[in-house]
Order: C-alpha cells, then sequence, then structure tokens
C-alpha cells in the first residue's frame, strides 16, 4: 500500500492526485451577472448539493495565479447570486470553450451565442439549452487560502426541460442521456442509464452492525 502525506505535496501535484482519485464529479456551468449587466458563463468541477433542508450547493471557486479572484467569484460577492446548470454530454464542446481565458468582464454567452432566458427569482439568467438549473443564493463563502474560496449557497428553485421531472413524485427521468461527469485533466465521462447497478437499501438495520 502506497502511502502519500499531502501536506508534504506541491499544490499542483495534491491537484492532479485529488482529481484523479475523487471521480467522477459532477460539473456546475454557472451564469453570473457581470458589472455591465451581460453574463458571465464558466464551469467548475469542484460542485455538488450537500443538503435538502435548506438546500445547499457548494463550489470550489479557483483563484488567479496572483490571488486575484475570476469572474464568477467577483460577481457573485457583489451580487450574491449565480445558476447552476446541469449539462449532458451534447454540450461538453461549448462548456470547454466557456472555460477558455477572456478578457475580464467579457461575456461568454455572448462570444459562443448561447442564448439564455429570465430567471424566476434571481438576477443571472440560465442557459436556454441546458436541461437543469439551479437558481442560486449565496449563503457564505469561505476563504482557504490565495487560490481557494469555498462557495456555499442555497438552490431557491429548479427549472427543467418538459419531461425530465414528474412533480407528482419528484422523480427524475434523464433516460439515456445523463449529465457529463467530470474525471481528471482532459477527460470526461459518459455515464449510460443501462449500465447502473442496482442496490437495494436494507430493510432493516443489522443486530450485528458496530458504529
Amino acid at each position: 500500500m502506497l502511502d502519500i502525506d499531502l501536506g508534504k505535496l506541491d499544490p499542483r501535484d495534491r491537484y492532479k492526485l485529488l482529481c484523479g482519485v475523487v471521480i467522477p464529479r459532477p460539473i456546475a456551468w454557472v451564469t453570473t451577472c457581470n458589472p455591465d449587466g451581460s453574463t458571465n458563463l464558466a464551469p467548475f468541477s469542484f460542485f455538488n448539493v450537500f443538503g435538502a433542508d435548506p438546500a445547499t450547493v457548494i463550489l470550489g471557486l479557483e483563484h488567479h495565479a496572483d490571488g486575484a479572484p475570476k469572474d464568477t467569484t467577483r460577481n457573485i460577492e457583489r451580487t450574491g447570486e449565480f445558476v447552476v446548470h446541469m449539462l449532458t454530454p451534447d454540450l461538453n464542446a461549448v462548456m470547454v470553450d466557456s472555460a477558455a481565458r477572456y478578457a475580464p468582464g467579457a461575456s461568454e454567452t455572448e462570444a459562443l451565442g448561447l442564448a439564455t432566458q429570465p430567471s424566476k427569482m434571481v438576477a443571472p439568467p440560465r442557459l436556454t439549452l441546458a436541461p437543469v438549473a439551479l437558481e442560486c443564493r449565496k449563503t457564505v463563502a469561505l476563504s482557504l487560502s490565495p487560490e481557494r474560496c469555498i462557495l456555499v449557497g442555497e438552490a431557491l428553485a429548479i427549472s427543467a426541460r418538459d419531461g425530465l421531472i414528474d412533480l407528482d413524485t419528484c422523480y427524475v427521468n434523464w433516460g439515456e442521456t445523463l449529465p457529463t461527469a467530470r474525471l481528471f485533466a482532459d477527460r470526461y465521462a459518459r455515464l449510460v442509464e443501462s449500465d447502473r447497478l442496482t442496490i437495494p437499501a436494507p430493510l432493516a438495520e443489522s443486530s450485528t452492525r458496530t458504529e
């Protein structure tokens, strides 16, 4: 068994190891409002939901090499609002394009020709082509280092394409087109519904279980 002291590694090597072993991860495709009212768009793979009461989402926001916050972080600090989109494999290429280095304050949605529409409860618009959007409001931001900020937010509303969600049962039917998963480096995973495993939960707690 190989044992690695992460504290002794260069941060870049630590990043590579963590991204390689903690897989797959969901991708948050995030819109925010620039100061001029245009729409900023960026993907984040340090993301997940962490609770339902309140509906909690967490984003890992990376700063520039000099420690200056990127547009997404600055916009959320200023407005307190953002929209997280889930994306399917047909959107992979344009998602990667939205991660390119644009000028500060530039609108990736305009540069890439991505249509948006108004959100219901927050100012940043949502992407028309994304199957799901979570409208979110900042709860708290934690600065952990010159390069990393952890944002905790509350999801206020969900918008979904027609047929994806059954409101009577709250069942989400992705069919064969599940969201893209992030692996490491330039690698992504295509999740296929037919390959899923179904493992029923235990009916009762085992009398031999120990904590």
